[in-house]
Formats: C-alpha cells, structure tokens, sequence
C-alpha cells in the first residue's frame, strides 16, 4: 500500500511539474518511451527466464544439481548446524544457493519460499511456533540477499537491451561484489547467532 502510494506521488509531482514548466509533451512522451521499454525489457527478460529456467531443469535431470548439492552439504552445515541431515530444507536449501550462484535470481524464489516454509514448519516441530523467525531463517535471508553471483544474468541483460558493446564486462566486478557481500553475510550471522546463544 505504502509502495503505491509513493509511486502514485511521484507520478502526481511529474505531472503537475510538467505542466507548471510548460513541458507536459515531454512527459506524455517518457510515459509512452517508458511503456515501450518496459515491454521490450519484458520480452527480453522472458527469453533469458525460459532459457536459464530450461537449463535448470536438464541440469537437475542430469544429475548436476544432485551433485553440485553434494557439494555445497558441508557449507550448508556450516551455517545451519541445528538442521537434521535429512530434513527436507536442506534440499530447498541448496537448490536456492545454486540457482542464486547462477545468477538464476527468479529460479531461486521458488525454493526459496519453499525452504522458508518448512523452516517454519521445523520450528513448529520443536514447539517455538511463536511466529518470530529463526536464526535459521535469518541466516537464510541473508545468504540469499547477499548471494555470491558467478553469471550475473539479470544485469547482463539489462546491459545487452540498453547497448552496451560489451553486456559480459560486468561479470568479474560482479563475482567480487558478491562474494565481499556474501562473507561480510556469513561473519556477521555467525556473530549474530554466537551472541543470541550466550
């Protein structure tokens, strides 16, 4: 609601600002360049979300989302000590850090509510259904917030539809953004978590 009502305002103030300066061609010319671009970034986001979204599935057929999942257990339990092996969280876990390390953001949410829901149902389990969130969803939030990135294809896209010469340039900057972001995460849950147990 909030976020409607400071679009709304926005919208309102450039309107009326328009037409107070004398410029109101200009801006029902940027509603109509902007309704333009919005469809073309649409369209072009799509094509990116059916591809990706498709590699992700052979993957998981393959096998490799098996694998990689392996892989990233020992990390898992790093950070989520207080999960049971074989709790079904795990996997959506997993599968939500692996999509988010592809730069797989949208393939990422489903999971990722997924994991939420049943970290809220582990909580149930232990009898602290209070409704607050756990470190372990707290964690959660954070490593998927703060997401180390290998393929950043949002941005990549973004950049290909605006013409940029060079859509990929942005990739290394990316990787060490993501990766400061996400140990600056990980120290500062483990800190927080630490302080909570004392």
């Amino acid at each position: 609601m909030m976020l409607s009502l400071i679009w709304a305002g926005m919208i309102l103030t450039g309107v009326i600002y328009g037409a107070l300066t004398g410029n109101l061609g200009a801006v029902s010319n940027g509603f109509v360049e902007g309704s333009k671009d919005a469809v073309s970034m649409c369209i072009t986001m799509l094509g990116v979300l059916s591809f990706w979204s498709g590699m992700m599935e052979i993957a998981k057929q393959a096998g490799v989302i098996r694998s990689m999942t392996k892989v990233i257990q020992p990390f898992v339990s790093f950070m989520f000590p207080n999960i049971p092996k074989n709790h079904q969280c795990r996997e959506y876990i997993t599968t939500n850090i692996i999509a988010n390390i592809l730069g797989l953001g949208w393939a990422a949410t489903p999971p990722g509510l997924k994991a939420m829901e049943e970290l809220s149902n582990l909580e149930t389990e232990r009898g602290h259904g209070s409704g607050l969130a756990s470190d372990e969803m707290c964690t959660f939030l954070v490593l998927n917030i703060s997401s180390l990135q290998l393929i950043p294809m949002n941005i990549i896209a973004y950049r290909s539809e605006y013409g940029s010469s060079n859509p990929t340039m942005i990739v290394g900057p990316a990787i060490l953004a993501t990766l400061a972001s996400t140990v600056a995460g990980i120290i500062y849950c483990k800190i927080a978590v630490c302080r909570r147990e004392r």
